[in-house]
């Protein structure tokens, strides 16, 4: 099975979907954050191993955090993901920071005061005409 094939496209999707289940619903661990997803998943062709990309909605403690209660409970994870999806071999889990989200706000935040600070300018006559 080629990494990018259909069956190993739809793995991911199953892996990611029954993930964001297990993780918003069944574990009852405190130090994951509430607004935890689970952004994507790339299972190796074999089936051994996995990586999972996490997002979480908070600041740099709720994030080590997380990625801490998730790793204490990946033993729990990894059977429960066994009862949810009937494959070969259930995949050892990576959970990965994935910062994309927040990086991706923030330069939305700050394209969005480059543009303020050029009304303001123009407003004030700051603008100067290119010669």
């Amino acid at each position: 099975m080629k990494k990018n094939s259909i069956k190993n496209t739809r793995i991911n999707g199953e892996v990611q979907k029954e993930l964001s289940n297990i993780i918003r619903g069944e574990i009852k661990d405190p130090r994951i954050h509430p607004m935890t997803s689970v952004v994507s998943v790339e299972v190796t062709p074999d089936l051994k191993q996995c990586k999972a990309y996490i997002s979480v909605l908070g600041d740099e403690e709720a994030c080590r955090d997380t990625l801490a209660g998730l790793k204490s409970a990946e033993g729990f994870i990894r059977r429960r993901l066994a009862a949810g999806i009937n494959l070969r071999n259930t995949p050892e889990i990576r959970f990965i920071l994935d910062q994309s989200i927040a990086y991706g706000v923030r330069m939305s935040r700050l394209i969005d005061q480059v543009n303020q600070e050029e009304k303001t300018g123009e407003k004030d006559g700051e603008h100067e005409e290119a010669e």
